[in-house]
């Protein structure tokens, strides 16, 4: 026989187990140069722009 559990798990252990399981939302905020969201401390993949300055060429449509 494999091994079972000796008890049923409560909802409430069960649940207090499955607290950090949940996706969290990703911290945008808006590119200085362009005004698109960006995630902080990355180049815009918009406008290619970083801390001012131009660090990579985005290809114009």
């Amino acid at each position: 026989m494999t091994p079972l559990p000796k008890r049923k798990v409560s909802k409430g252990r069960r649940d207090r187990r499955r607290t950090h399981d949940s996706l969290k939302a990703r911290n945008l905020v808006a590119c200085p140069n362009c005004g698109e969201m960006r995630l902080p401390h990355h180049v815009c993949p918009s406008c290619g722009f970083y801390k001012g300055r131009e660090v990579m060429e985005v290809e114009r449509e």
